[in-house]
């Protein structure tokens, strides 16, 4: 049958059945209300705590990505009780395709202060070129994402299939690039604190060395004053391990970073099939590859705030670069 056919679908019937529509199904209750839900709370949480610790931009960044999330999936739940809804359809297409990148920004704004907190000279990248080439790159990828979902969204829940594939191509090529951000992201963190491992292990065994060395108290006073320039020279935490509470707060933007990195490579084949192909039917995937791994992301965020567990992140105390 013709796409053509359903352009008058409102609703549910004999000659617009669920099939028809773009998903084919009728979305989970139980799983989309838990979403919208659990999404509600964390951004509750994030303003609140945002709000109290005076983390502004990083709780405007992920304050959006979290709205976002809640908003698509109140659209969902509204395609449950009707699959032809255009609001619903509208509401989930922009919202689930933005909402990931303002949750990568928020990731973006923590690399500086990490950067100058562990040691500035360990990153191939200056310090305060994190925001403007990261951030950048991901607003580069939210504009396009959001024509895609625009031109998409216009199309709505039936069959001007130019529209649709045009918003697709639009909505692949966002994702795609955001994935590409957040790769060559990973790849120059990971080098900086490859970087500064090596420097604190060099500085250990020298100092482990030295201590071996049978030394008159002269050799012991340039031996201490020796260290202290070079604790000068690498102020940041070299020679001590780091506060549990920054640990924590690492692998917690590491584990989000992870997340949402699946999130944009599972949607890229998603969205590459066209509308209403068999991956983008499959809702145990969706919610799997997307909701879940989104929803841990913004656990993370919440679980291990900077506000908390990374103080040089607040407005009062932040770093000059």
């Amino acid at each position: 049958m013709p796409k053509s056919y359903y352009d008058h679908c409102t609703t549910v019937t004999p000659d617009c059945p669920v099939s028809g529509t773009l998903y084919g199904y009728y979305p989970n209750l139980g799983a989309n209300a838990f979403f919208a839900a659990l999404f509600g709370i964390l951004l509750l949480a994030q303003l609140i705590i945002g709000t109290y610790t005076r983390t502004w931009t990083f709780m405007l960044a992920v304050g959006i990505g979290i709205f976002g999330e809640m908003v698509g999936y109140i659209g969902r739940l509204i395609m449950h009780g009707n699959p032809w809804s255009d609001a619903g359809f509208e509401m989930q297409i922009c919202c689930l395709v933005l909402a990931p990148s303002f949750l990568a920004a928020g990731i973006y704004l923590t690399l500086k202060h990490m950067v100058l907190y562990c040691g500035p000279e360990y990153s191939r990248l200056k310090a305060k070129y994190y925001p403007w080439i990261f951030i950048g790159s991901d607003l580069g990828s939210i504009i396009v994402q959001a024509i895609g979902g625009g031109v998409a969204a216009s199309a709505k829940n039936n069959t001007n299939r130019s529209l649709l594939t045009a918003g697709d191509a639009l909505i692949i090529t966002g994702i795609a690039l955001q994935s590409v951000t957040m790769s060559i992201c990973g790849i120059v963190v990971l080098d900086f604190f490859r970087s500064r491992r090596k420097a604190r292990s060099e500085e250990q065994e020298k100092e482990m060395v030295g201590a071996n060395v049978d030394a008159t108290p002269k050799a012991d006073t340039e031996r201490t004053t020796d260290i202290a320039l070079d604790a000068r020279t690498l102020p940041n935490t070299v020679h001590t391990k780091s506060p549990l509470r920054f640990r924590i707060f690492c692998w917690a933007i590491g584990f989000a970073f992870v997340t949402i990195l699946i999130r944009c490579i599972y949607r890229i084949p998603e969205m590459a099939g066209g509308w209403g192909n068999p991956r983008m039917r499959d809702e145990p995937v969706f919610l799997g590859l997307d909701g879940a791994m989104v929803a841990l992301a913004s656990i993370a965020f919440t679980v291990a705030h900077p506000g908390f567990m990374f103080p040089p992140m607040r407005k009062e105390k932040k770093v000059r670069s």
